[in-house]
C-alpha cells in the first residue's frame, strides 16, 4: 500500500527485529502526552511494554519518505484481531497518514469478515480517528478505553 500526498508519500513494510528500538523511541514520545496528564508515564516502561510485546510478524512499519515514521500491529486473537502499537512520529500526524493506514488494515479485516478491538487511553485524541472508522465504546475505566468495530459488509 502507498500514497503520496503534496507533502510526504507514505508506505508499508513488514516489521523486522530490527525495527524494535525505533517502534519504541516513536512510542514513548507520541504517549507520553497522554500518560503524564494519566499521571502514569515512566520513562523506561513505556518503551519496555513494547519490547514484551513486539511480534515482528504481525507488525506492520509506517515509511514516510522512506524514513520510519510509525508502526501498527494486527495481531489475531481467538475472535477478533487487536489493533495494537499504532503509532506516528509527531512530525507525520495531521496529514492523513493515520487514516490511510487505518483505511488500509480494516478492508483487509473487513474483507475476513473480522471484528477489530483496540485499547485507547482516556482522553487520546487517537480516540476520535478510530470512532471515524466505526470503532464504538466496548467498556472503559479510569485509564483505558476499550474499542471495537464490527466488520463492515460492502454491497455489490
Amino acid at each position: 500500500m502507498s500514497t503520496s500526498t503534496t507533502r510526504a508519500s507514505w508506505t508499508l513494510r513488514p516489521a523486522t527485529p530490527e525495527d524494535l528500538e525505533p517502534a519504541a523511541a516513536v512510542r514513548a514520545v507520541v504517549m507520553r502526552p497522554d500518560l503524564e496528564r494519566l499521571g502514569r508515564y515512566d520513562e523506561h516502561r513505556v518503551r519496555q511494554r513494547l519490547r514484551d510485546a513486539y511480534t515482528p510478524g504481525h507488525t506492520t512499519v509506517v515509511e514516510v519518505d522512506g524514513a520510519f515514521a510509525g508502526c501498527v500491529a494486527l495481531r489475531p486473537s481467538e475472535d477478533c484481531w487487536w489493533l495494537e502499537h499504532f503509532y506516528l512520529a509527531p512530525e507525520v500526524q495531521g496529514r492523513g497518514i493515520g487514516t490511510g493506514v487505518l483505511a488500509a488494515l480494516l478492508a483487509r479485516t473487513d474483507t475476513e469478515g473480522a471484528t477489530v478491538r483496540l485499547n485507547v487511553l482516556q482522553g487520546s485524541a487517537a480516540r476520535r480517528l478510530y470512532e471515524r472508522h466505526g470503532f464504538v465504546l466496548e467498556r472503559e475505566d479510569p485509564v483505558d478505553v476499550l474499542m471495537v468495530r464490527v466488520p463492515r459488509v460492502s454491497c455489490g
